[in-house]
């Protein structure tokens, strides 16, 4: 019995050296690790908008081939491989293609003063780029350039704030609902479904209606928006759902970190997927987040 505390502090004193380093070790690794972590999370969310602007922007030129030319080479020395310019056979065309969402814009220079036509409800970064170069083309042909914005954006919202914020309320929508109905419905697979696509028509339906009657971002496309984000939602919502259900906890979490931290960055939706860099528009469209802001944009 007198042996005993003797041998704890015995033991006690060999392992308290070992400890030391170890917890050092330890601590170094975890310091470093989460400073990566930092610095890849900084990579995502910034390097994107660092990296972004005009990329083969579908424009239509509106005028015979010398002028065409022209107007190509103007836009090659001003914005090397920012425009991808094509000739339209009329101001009325153009107008239609730019409407149906077939072209970002365009340059009518049929006439005696040159139109320039914008959409700026597709996307103000795209638009101002577009109204820049036309004046640029203007000087080139010596004529006043008078700016058209044939889609335009409410008169509550012209910068197009709320449509352009719906990233992350899309993010937002399909995790925390996957979390909140597993956790109360834990077991019932029927129920969390149904819960989930409830909330995504329900969703749908709140966003649409503070865009519209709150903000005014929206005018007359109510349904169509609600629809949209209720799409967008479901699409986050479910996968995930299916995710926990076959692989646990590490399957949603893998499926929500690739949500938040790639398909919120690379989503596009404030300034269309066209301003993204090439590789990161094609992953932010193949993601729900950056289709569902494709799709509002569409029909809002």
């Amino acid at each position: 019995m007198s042996d005993a505390p003797a041998q704890e502090i015995a033991g006690s004193t060999k392992s308290g050296p070992k400890a030391k380093p170890r917890a050092v070790v330890l601590w170094a690794g975890m310091t470093a690790g989460l400073a990566v972590i930092l610095t890849a999370l900084l990579m995502l969310f910034i390097m994107p908008s660092l990296k972004s602007g005009p990329q083969n922007l579908a424009i239509g030129i509106v005028g015979d081939t010398a002028m065409i030319e022209q107007v190509e080479a103007v836009l090659d020395t001003q914005a090397p491989g920012a425009f991808a310019a094509q000739p339209v056979a009329s101001a009325d065309d153009l107008r239609t293609a730019i409407e149906e969402r077939e072209l970002a814009g365009g340059v009518d220079l049929s006439g005696e003063t040159m139109q320039v036509l914008i959409a700026s409800a597709g996307s103000t970064a795209v638009s101002g780029t577009i109204s820049a170069a036309g004046t640029a083309i203007a000087e080139v042909f010596n004529l006043d350039a008078h700016v058209t914005d044939v889609v335009a954006l409410p008169e509550s919202d012209p910068t197009g704030v709320g449509v352009g914020g719906l990233a992350f309320p899309l993010v937002f929508g399909g995790i925390v609902p996957v979390v909140a109905y597993r956790s109360v419905l834990a077991g019932h697979r029927g129920w969390i479904l149904g819960g989930l696509i409830g909330f995504s028509l329900v969703g749908g339906t709140v966003v649409a209606a503070v865009l519209q009657f709150m903000f005014g971002s929206i005018d007359h496309s109510f349904w169509p928006v609600a629809g949209a984000v209720s799409l967008g939602i479901a699409a986050l919502a479910l996968p995930l759902a299916g995710l926990n259900e076959l692989f646990g906890a590490k399957g949603f979490t893998i499926g929500a970190m690739a949500m938040m931290f790639l398909g919120n960055p690379f989503a596009g939706i404030a300034t269309s997927a066209a301003w993204l860099p090439s590789g990161g528009a094609v992953i932010g469209q193949m993601l729900p987040p950056g289709a569902a802001g494709t799709l509002v944009r569409s029909v809002a």
